[in-house]
């Protein structure tokens, strides 16, 4: 594998996963065109080997509930299924913490932790129910063409630059994150996810948590966490990080 396929390169995962696969060698193309447009994605695939797409509304907030569902559904099927049809077979996308849709659901439903890939998704909006759908496309794309791929569940990304101003924020929206575990994990960090998924020994489609081995919350993990759950000392992130580790080797080195 060495030229891979970048959508949403100027955003901040996406231009973090070119600066790393570009540091460790690759060829990268950056999707100039719409995700969504079958064209644009055909032209960008001369000499492509895999596909790293992180094009998406990201911000759940600030936009018509049903283009955010609609925009990103519909550019991950475009640049999956349009590139496998093209001989691309290894995957890479920008999925959420919001795929349980446990922080975003108005009901607030209680979470078992550690939060793992297999905590149980109790979904109220369209921004998770995206993310669910785009982890769905992934596996029915490898599953179609023999392909192999990862949904990397992100937290909140933390460029070193913005580090202490996203921190002071997050502080007003701790009640609200403890569907995510109050975990972020590092630009760099996430970018290395990006570029051993692109370039691991597997099959098959996965999706895997990725997150820092600390929280973002002033307070410890222990004041957080509602009566009855496991103890997590100091402010260790109450989320399993372990699959990450064990399909592709990922160690985060901040916290």
């Amino acid at each position: 594998m060495s030229t891979v396929l970048v959508t949403g390169a100027d955003g901040m995962v996406g231009s973090a996963v070119v600066t790393r696969l570009r540091s460790s060698g690759h060829k990268v193309v950056c999707l100039e065109g719409d995700a969504r447009e079958p064209a644009a994605v055909k032209a960008a695939l001369d000499g492509v080997d895999a596909v790293a797409h992180c094009a998406a509304i990201a911000d759940p907030g600030h936009e018509p509930l049903a283009e955010i569902f609609v925009n990103n559904t519909i550019a991950t099927f475009t640049v999956l299924w349009t590139a496998a049809e093209h001989g691309v077979r290894r995957f890479v996308i920008a999925s959420s913490a919001h795929a349980t849709g446990l922080s975003l659901n108005p009901h607030r439903p209680p979470v078992d932790y550690p939060i793992t890939e297999d905590t149980p998704a109790d979904i109220a909006d369209p921004y998770s129910m995206a993310k669910q759908t785009d982890e769905n496309t992934l596996r029915a794309v490898c599953r179609r063409f023999g392909a192999s791929g990862v949904a990397l569940r992100l937290p909140l990304v933390v460029p070193p630059d913005r580090r202490d101003e996203m921190r002071r924020w997050y502080q007003s929206e701790l009640d609200v994150s403890h569907g995510g575990g109050w975990v972020w994990v590092d630009s760099g960090d996430a970018a290395e996810a990006f570029r051993l998924a692109l370039t691991g020994e597997y099959e098959g489609g996965h999706v895997l948590l990725v997150a820092a081995p600390t929280t973002f919350a002033d307070r410890p993990t222990a004041e957080l966490l509602p009566p009855g759950q496991p103890f997590f000392p100091g402010h260790a992130a109450p989320v399993d990080t372990g699959r990450a580790r064990a399909l592709l080797g990922w160690r985060p080195e901040h916290s």
